[in-house]
């Protein structure tokens, strides 16, 4: 089998929950903070999605795994992006939370 199709099936699951979570807050929620966080799980997924279509060879003309191909700086941005806003919003919802519920 595949190493990156194993890597993206292990994925999988983690990205599905956080973006979930992230759904869920963003509902509940609507802050600016929960967008962030969404956004940010949202590129998770995609990052997720680019590792399918590489290791499924889907869309080949993006070159997956090629650096310098489209393929290969959709999934750079996307992770940095993921791993940027992701935290940024969970830290930011979970400090402006704690604020608010410490004044009830």
């Amino acid at each position: 089998m595949n190493p990156t199709l194993l890597k993206a099936i292990g994925a999988l699951v983690p990205v599905c929950i956080i973006f979930a979570g992230s759904l869920v807050l963003f509902i509940r929620a609507r802050t600016t903070f929960a967008v962030l966080q969404l956004i940010g799980a949202a590129c998770l997924v995609i990052v997720v999605l680019v590792h399918f279509c590489e290791a499924l060879h889907f869309f080949t003309w993006m070159q997956w795994g090629q650096e310098g191909s489209a393929g290969h700086y959709l999934d750079l941005f996307a992770a940095v992006l993921g791993l940027t806003l992701f935290p940024l919003g969970f830290f930011l919802h979970a400090l402006t939370y704690r604020a608010t519920t410490k004044d009830r």
